[in-house]
């Protein structure tokens, strides 16, 4: 099929619903909680019943991150060439097949070849390539509908957490990989098959949609900006991972330190509200200023003054919250709908390599350097991430986008 024969979405429907929207959400919530937010719940089981080295069950999640961000930037062109709807419907199945084969895995090598098939469909069915196909299909319209999914969204890692536990404790952790496969393949699925548009994007007339095989166009600072978005990718991976741990070392209680780290969630959506309440004038880079301080200033008092723990994690939180919306946003303002889909998959590699390598590198930099020290890198990263930002925003200005 080529991307000619596509047929465009209707154009009387400019932008997706409030309903669609949180439908849409609801799908990131069920297909984050059956793979990034699964493995910190199942390891444990897993390991204990198989007795497989527990390094790489955890390692399992970094093969599947890195086949999603080589693969990004081809779901990209293959949303820019045939719209949104089948790509995101073929990787929650591919996801499905992928929990399935884990489930029935009865050796670590097909443990591992399921997550490398749950790296496939994650890179056509989690954020980036949902926000590529809204982004195509409505242009300037998708900002609102980006912020609406992100608020639907934003307390998965609060839900999904306590649900698998719940599922691994009646069912084990074959039986919640099969429960997430279901909801994929049964819930998922059908909400992307119903919620966004069929066809590739509804592009004005007076913008010419690329030839197949032609690549969308570079601006100037884009290495930048995708080093921000890496960095910033890299301390959300890295706070998932150590965020408890380094609560601890302060002294602070397992209970105290879990029920701060559940601030998150609702920081997140908090920002997300109010960026869709009062933040849809404002040009996106000064959202990507807004979260990138906030994020540094977040570690800086978490690592300086653990007393005010729960200001930090309301700081991050919220930069972090407002960092999806950004991710989406930005690039759509500098490139424009025709561009959008491909852009965002190119720019979605290498976080998502960041995000794969990270996991690992914490490790290492805890177990020979120790805890504070790493406190210490992720706060430079942080920093590194409002200075890159900040350059990005110097670009921003000088190209008058």
């Amino acid at each position: 099929m080529q991307a000619s024969d596509a047929p465009a979405p209707d154009p009387q429907r400019r932008v997706p619903s409030t309903l669609g929207n949180a439908a849409l959400g609801l799908t990131q919530i069920i297909l984050w909680g059956g793979s990034f937010f699964l493995t910190a719940v199942i390891v444990g089981p897993v390991v204990e019943s198989t007795g497989w080295p527990q390094g790489l069950v955890i390692g399992s999640l970094s093969l599947a991150i890195l086949i999603s961000g080589l693969l990004s930037p081809w779901i990209g062109t293959q949303i820019r060439r045939f719209g949104g709807r089948p790509v995101l419907v073929a990787g929650t199945l591919v996801m499905a097949l992928g929990l399935v084969l884990m489930a029935m895995a009865g050796n670590l090598a097909v443990f591992l070849a399921a997550w490398a098939v749950m790296g496939l469909g994650m890179a056509g069915a989690l954020y980036d390539p949902l926000f590529a196909a809204i982004g195509q299909a409505y242009g300037a319209s998708a900002r609102s509908a980006m912020t609406q999914i992100a608020i639907a969204s934003g307390f998965a890692i609060t839900l999904c957490w306590p649900a698998s536990t719940f599922l691994v404790a009646h069912i084990g952790w074959c039986g919640t990989c099969l429960a997430y496969a279901a909801l994929a393949a049964f819930v998922v699925a059908p909400i992307f098959a119903l919620a966004l548009p069929a066809g590739r994007a509804a592009v004005p007339t007076r913008v010419a949609l690329p030839k197949p095989g032609v690549k969308a166009p570079r601006l100037p600072g884009e290495g930048i900006l995708a080093m921000t978005f890496t960095t910033a990718a890299i301390l959300m991976a890295a706070v998932a991972v150590e965020l408890l741990l380094l609560l601890q070392s302060h002294g602070i209680p397992t209970a105290s330190a879990v029920a701060l780290s559940a601030l998150i969630g609702p920081s997140q959506v908090g920002a997300r509200v109010l960026e869709l309440a009062f933040g849809q004038r404002a040009h996106p880079i000064h959202l990507l200023l807004i979260s990138a301080g906030s994020v540094a200033l977040g570690l800086i008092l978490l690592v300086l003054a653990p007393s005010l723990a729960w200001l930090a994690i309301l700081l991050y939180g919220a930069g972090n919250g407002m960092r999806t919306v950004v991710r989406g946003t930005l690039p759509l303002a500098l490139y424009g709908q025709a561009e959008y889909a491909a852009v965002i998959g190119r720019l979605a590699r290498p976080p998502l390599l960041g995000q794969a390598a990270t996991p690992l590198a914490c490790g290492y930099a805890m177990e020979w350097f120790g805890i504070d020290v790493l406190a210490g890198i992720l706060v430079a990263v942080a920093v590194l991430n409002l200075g890159l930002s900040l350059a990005v925003a110097r670009q921003v200005a000088r190209q008058g986008r």
